[in-house]
C-alpha cells in the first residue's frame, strides 16, 4: 500500500478547489493499491482556501520552528500544515506505508523543489512540510513528475 496526494487522484482538494488528476496515480487508487490523502485538509484547512507558500525556508525549517507557511494574504497557516503532516504520517504508519507519490512543488507535498514564498512561481531546493516529515520517518517519496519520467516505486 502507498499513499498518494488526493489531488493527483482527481479529487478537488487543491487550494483553488480543483485537482491535478494523474492517470497513473488514479489507476493505483482504483486497483486498491493506494490511499488518497490531502495533508492540508487533514490539518484543518478548507477547500477552497488561499494559496500558501513556505516563507523563510522549506519544510525542514518549518518543522524545526524556523520558518512559516503563509497564505498569499499574509495569514500564518503553519499549525495547519504541521498538523496535516502529522496526520498523514499517522495514516502512513497505521497502514505500513513505505512509499508515497506526492504533488510536486506544494508547500505540503513538494519534494526536491518548492515555491520560494514570494508567490512568483520561483522554485527553491527543499521539501514541503508533509514530504519532509515523511522523509524523516524513512518513507520513500516520489512526485507525479517522477512517475511521468518513468520512475517506479521500486527505483
Amino acid at each position: 500500500m502507498i499513499l498518494v496526494s488526493a489531488c493527483l487522484c482527481g479529487m478537488n482538494t487543491r487550494y483553488d478547489g480543483e485537482n491535478n488528476s494523474n492517470e497513473k496515480v488514479k489507476e493505483l487508487l482504483k486497483a486498491g493499491k493506494a490511499i488518497a490523502v490531502c495533508p492540508e485538509q487533514l490539518g484543518g484547512l478548507c477547500t477552497p482556501r488561499p494559496a500558501h507558500e513556505i516563507s523563510g525556508g522549506n519544510g525542514e525549517t518549518v518543522l524545526d520552528g524556523n520558518a512559516k507557511v503563509v497564505s498569499k494574504d499574509g495569514i500564518d497557516g503553519t499549525t495547519y500544515f504541521i498538523k496535516g503532516a502529522e496526520e498523514t504520517l499517522k495514516i502512513a504508519l497505521e497502514f505500513g506505508v513505505t512509499s508515497v507519490i506526492l504533488k510536486a512543488k506544494s508547500p505540503s507535498c513538494g519534494f526536491g523543489k518548492i515555491y520560494d514564498g514570494t508567490f512568483s512561481k520561483k522554485l527553491i531546493e527543499g521539501n514541503g512540510v508533509t514530504a519532509e516529515l515523511l522523509k524523516r520517518n524513512g518513507i520513500k517519496i516520489q512526485t507525479e513528475n517522477d512517475i511521468a519520467n518513468g520512475y517506479t516505486l521500486e527505483d
